[in-house]
């Protein structure tokens, strides 16, 4: 287990370089750079000979591949550089506001998984009828809705008519975290709603259960236990996957409710084309993916025995070889 954690790992140094070689063209494709953020947010004016200056500073005056061989080079050495707008390490105003991401995705899923479980369950348990067919209904309304879409309803609605909730930020504690949370969990809620219902309709019919019945089992620990226990692996591989994606694209949730965390950081930073700080998020966020994927792989092997048995004989193979 260890030597596959270490393989999935070292997967990672392709995965970094594409992503930041990809996103590094992207920025120097689209048009307006740093000095022209600069120029538009200083109040003082700038002679041609200063704007060179600053071109030469920041070595725009040399070829794209050049400066991203450059980045790639301090990259090597653990360095994710120096923010070019407000001069602060880009990995220290990463890790200030990962917290606040991570708390918002944690919350996220504790409300998706839980509320997706149960409801998949529910409509499995009644395949066929009215609630079956209004929570499928419920679940393709939450895949298709667009999240700023829905955000904006919220703020509209809570913020703006009702004024129950604040419209943004994080300076009211928990109440600060209801909508951004709701938002980013519905498409969650609703993928893991179907997965559930699909996998749970997969094993309610299936010999064991059954039997299980057949001996007298209430039929609340056939389906929590029996069923629900043999359905993990498809449901852990869409939270998993809703987890890490919640984690990569926080942009639009936190930019529509001003949560300060990472996915602010970048979309203010692809605004004043600070690539330093682009590169630093997009990087340290594909580490975060990557790492969740793992934590999930091996979760399989604690929910599904024949996986972790599977483990441990191809490593006392691999002893018996040596």
């Amino acid at each position: 287990m260890i030597r596959y954690v270490g393989k999935r790992l070292l997967q990672l140094i392709p995965v970094i370089i594409g992503v930041s070689f990809i996103v590094y063209a992207l920025l120097d494709l689209a048009p307006g750079n740093i000095v022209d953020s600069i120029l538009a947010t200083s109040e003082q004016a700038f002679t041609q000979e200063e704007v060179d200056a600053l071109r030469e500073y920041y070595n725009l005056d040399r070829p794209m591949i050049y400066r991203y061989g450059v980045y790639m080079l301090r990259l090597l050495q653990g360095d994710l550089g120096i923010s070019q707008m407000n001069k602060q390490d880009v990995f220290q105003m990463y890790m200030t506001r990962l917290p606040n991401t991570l708390i918002l995705s944690m919350l996220a899923l504790v409300i998706g998984a839980s509320v997706g479980i149960t409801l998949g369950v529910f409509a499995a348990n009644r395949s066929g009828k009215l609630a079956d067919s209004t929570t499928t209904v419920f679940s393709l309304i939450g895949i298709s809705m667009p999240v700023f879409w829905l955000g904006l309803l919220l703020l509209q609605l809570f913020s703006l008519h009702l004024r129950w909730l604040p419209a943004g930020g994080n300076r009211h504690g928990i109440l600060s975290l209801i909508l951004p949370a709701f938002c980013s969990s519905l498409v969650l809620m609703a993928t893991s709603t179907r997965q559930t219902r699909s996998a749970m309709l997969e094993v309610l019919h299936a010999d064991y259960l059954r039997t299980a019945r057949a001996k007298g089992m209430p039929e609340k620990i056939v389906i929590r236990k029996h069923a629900l226990g043999n359905a993990w692996i498809p449901i852990l591989t869409v939270i998993g996957n809703s987890m890490a994606i919640s984690i990569a694209g926080s942009v639009v949730v936190e930019t529509v409710f001003a949560w300060p965390g990472v996915g602010r950081m970048a979309a203010d930073a692809v605004r004043q084309r600070d690539v330093t700080t682009v590169l630093g998020c997009v990087i340290m966020t594909s580490i975060l993916f990557v790492v969740v994927q793992i934590i999930i792989d091996l979760l399989y092997a604690f929910v599904d025995p024949r996986i972790k048995a599977r483990y441990l004989s191809k490593s006392r193979r691999k002893k018996r070889a040596v």
